[in-house]
């Protein structure tokens, strides 16, 4: 059998994607284009011209994928992100000062709060992560 990685769509506040990794700009980072007339005007940003990086060493134990799709655009403070947990990769223990929701798009994963027992996510769970609830995520270890 082939090991499961756990894909989450992130979305966070105040950019968790960009404070999880060092990515450079990239073309969805620029203001609002607009038009003519002077509006804004719809952006497309075209699948795979984001960058991907890997997770740090300080926050993620094992290989852990993160390509930012959306930074925060003014006046919303709600950016997405891509995360691919290998098998066994993990989060360290962390928090959200505004909270998290998070997409479970591939795989099998483990979530944990601060003093509570593991819980198992798969694909099309939804999780949603309270402002300041310390926890970790990550991919399970073993294959299915």
């Amino acid at each position: 059998m082939k090991p499961h990685t756990a894909t989450l769509l992130s979305l966070s506040l105040f950019a968790l994607v960009a404070s999880h990794a060092q990515i450079s700009s990239t073309q969805s980072d620029a203001p609002p284009a607009t038009s003519a007339q002077g509006s804004p005007s719809i952006q497309i940003t075209r699948s795979g011209s984001q960058q991907q990086s890997q997770g740090s060493a300080e926050r993620f134990t094992g290989l852990v994928q993160i390509q930012e799709l959306f930074p925060a655009h003014d006046p919303s403070r709600t950016s997405g992100g891509k995360v691919t947990f290998a098998p066994g990769a993990r989060s360290a223990w962390h928090t959200h000062p505004l909270g998290q929701a998070l997409i479970v798009t591939e795989g099998t994963g483990w979530i944990q709060q601060w003093g509570r027992p593991i819980q198992e996510f798969s694909k099309d769970d939804v999780i949603w992560i309270p402002p300041g609830v310390k926890h970790w995520r990550g991919a399970t270890p073993h294959t299915r």
